[in-house]
């Protein structure tokens, strides 16, 4: 070959290794997770389940290119997650973002309506988070859900009648609040009282003595973060020895831990830890490699979340599509069913996970949680 000749075929070569190379482009989805203040705990927790997604979709090409994620610190705040979101979208030009908190996703959801950004939350449950359009999901079963599934079981099983509920002064507090109203009457119990506390309330002693007066059979906490460890141990300090419930929330670390919440039960999404289906075996080996521990549902639902994002985006590439928010949401349409950890799921017309419930109770002595039963939010 003539050296001119030669120079062009190397240079062609070149070039078609660089115009492959530049279509395999990376994709970066946005998290809005809190990063700090006192909720920066749940950061960490969905950060983990998600960053072991990334991990996976890269591992197994899923993609053309790479996946990331660019965190913004919404400090489970409205404001500081409008000004997260608004960042993600507006500079970062993500078509998707994580998202946690009620609070925080009701108040991004206009945003992701009006620029067809996909938010999916994994965390917050309020009901309204089903009520805000086409391009809000939700992995995770909702409060109304977590609700009706528990309060059969403990009118029914563990005969329960007498109910105190204890919320915090939030859209999420209100809803339960609403649904536990509404719901116990219809089994033979009652809600024979209420109490409200504001969201950075961090004394009890006051609230334990009505909860004492009320001399419920249950108390059903509906609250998050340091918070609710606070409410537990003051509530077993100041004498209040009946049955403590709750929802999702008390599946973090630091509930698990507590010596007083022994005992306590909550709901969660059902997942068998020990499920030998081929996502969520992964799942759990890889994750308990790298923390050393087992993992919650939280981190389950953000893995969910964003390997969501990855089986969307692969069809899409597949297709030839550009992976937009309006693209990722006619492709979740079309495809209907994915591969989980916890086995297939499916979403509503409102975005919401189809998944059964499982009601847990917390063993002590550091050793987490056990299912106590799988239930449906029907029953």
């Amino acid at each position: 070959m003539k050296p001119v000749a030669r120079i062009l075929s190397i240079g062609l070569l070149a070039m078609t290794a660089w115009s492959v190379t530049a279509q395999a482009k990376d994709q970066v989805i946005g998290a809005l997770f809190p990063m700090s203040g006192p909720n920066a705990m749940y950061g960490d927790i969905f950060g983990a389940g998600a960053n072991l997604a990334v991990d996976h979709i890269n591992a197994d090409k899923l993609l053309e290119g790479k996946l990331s994620i660019k965190y913004e610190d919404s400090q489970a705040l409205p404001q500081q997650g409008v000004i997260g979101m608004n960042k993600l979208v507006n500079v970062e030009g993500v078509p998707y973002v994580l998202s946690a908190f009620t609070g925080v996703s009701k108040a991004i959801s206009t945003i992701s309506a009006r620029t067809k950004t996909v938010a999916v939350n994994g965390g917050g449950v309020g009901p309204d988070l089903a009520k805000l359009g086409p391009y809000f999901w939700n992995v995770i079963p909702l409060a109304n859900d977590e609700v009706r599934a528990m309060v059969p079981y403990l009118v029914k099983e563990r005969q329960y009648k007498r109910f105190v509920l204890v919320y915090v002064d939030d859209p999420l507090g209100a809803a339960i609040n609403e649904d536990l109203g509404t719901t116990l009457p219809k089994v033979g119990a009652e809600l024979v009282e209420s109490l409200s506390i504001p969201t950075t309330a961090q004394q009890f002693s006051g609230i334990a003595a009505r909860v004492r007066a009320a001399n419920p059979d249950v108390v059903y906490i509906a609250s998050y973060g340091a918070q609710q460890s606070q409410i537990v141990k003051q509530f077993r300090d100041n004498g209040i020895k009946q049955p403590l419930v709750s929802y999702s929330a008390f599946s973090i670390p630091q509930m698990q831990t507590l010596p007083e919440a022994k005992g306590v039960l909550y709901t969660t999404q059902a997942v068998d830890w020990e499920s030998n289906d081929p996502v969520t075996k992964r799942f759990v080996e890889d994750y308990q490699a790298k923390y050393k521990k087992m993992p919650t549902a939280y981190v389950a639902n953000y893995y969910n979340a964003t390997r969501l994002f990855g089986l969307l985006a692969h069809e899409l590439e597949a297709k030839g599509k550009p992976v937009t928010g309006e693209n990722l949401l006619a492709q979740r349409n079309e495809s209907k069913t994915f591969d989980m950890v916890g086995g297939k799921i499916s979403f509503t017309e409102q975005g919401t996970v189809i998944s059964p419930i499982q009601i847990n109770e917390i063993v002590g002595d550091g050793q987490g949680s056990k299912i106590v039963t799988s239930v449906s939010e029907k029953n």
